[in-house]
């Protein structure tokens, strides 16, 4: 899911993030559980994707809205979902003319850098008293891997640092304080996650998502840090011919303060 306009995104395929990557959007189903979506709330779907968890919050009834800063997840989502509306927006700067009783979203914060953007307009969304719901990584998350990357790249002459934005349980509720929300629930929690794809299925992770963590390498040297880092993760991180990621997540349940 990429709700980002100019962070520099990965080239998403698709096809490719809805058959090998499912599980973004499987374990989405728990956030949706949280956020408890009521027949006819006005609900966002912020960093939407190929809008998989857009419809299951249509299917409660809720009147919902998918946004999402990449064109061709859009794309998808308006071709899978034809009664859903999405919008192609950025997540730092959106306005709607009617404000929503919720905001939700789901691996999706973690790839923007100016939290405080998306955070103001998350709070000018909606109504006084509507909720904001959230799951995304989490201080730790994939960090042997960053580790490894950055260790693979360096030995070859490249420093890596990591795109994303994986905060602690008080710095992201301080940050939503800040911006009148009241922090109702906040859980940081480790989820091994297995990679789909067997023993390459740590390569297609990389490919999927790793583009700005590798963009420091030239794409001619791409292959061979990859192979490296997967030397680098086997002995610990592939068991029974499956790759398990060191995921972390934080998942947020807050509330609008502002009047």
């Amino acid at each position: 899911m990429s709700p980002r306009s100019d962070d520099g995104p990965n080239d998403w395929d698709t096809s490719t993030y809805d058959e090998d990557h499912s599980f973004v959007f499987e374990y989405g189903e728990a956030v949706v559980d949280l956020l408890a979506p009521q027949p006819d709330e006005r609900v966002l779907d912020l960093g939407c994707g190929t809008g998989h968890l857009t419809a299951r919050i249509a299917s409660t009834g809720a009147d919902v809205v998918g946004l999402d800063a990449s064109l061709e997840m859009i794309d998808e989502a308006r071709e899978t979902y034809p009664d859903v509306r999405f919008v192609h927006a950025d997540a730092r700067d959106f306005d709607f003319e009617e404000p929503f009783d919720a905001v939700f979203s789901n691996a999706a914060l973690h790839w923007i850098a100016d939290q405080d953007a998306v955070l103001e307009s998350v709070a000018r969304a909606l109504r006084p008293g509507g909720r904001f719901v959230a799951e995304l990584g989490g201080a730790g998350n994939v960090q042997a891997i960053v580790d490894a990357v950055r260790e693979a790249a360096k030995d070859r002459g490249y420093e890596v640092e990591s795109p994303w934005y994986f905060p602690t349980i008080g710095e992201y509720a301080s940050r939503l304080e800040r911006h009148g929300f009241e922090v109702r629930e906040a859980t940081l929690f480790d989820r091994p996650t297995e990679l789909d794809g067997g023993a390459d299925g740590l390569a297609s992770w990389l490919e999927m998502f790793g583009d700005s963590l590798l963009s420091a390498v030239p794409d001619a040297e791409r292959p061979a840090v990859v192979a490296d880092v997967a030397d680098r993760l086997r002995e610990e991180h592939l068991v029974a011919g499956t790759w398990i990621a060191d995921y972390r997540r934080l998942r947020i349940r807050a509330v609008s303060t502002q009047s």
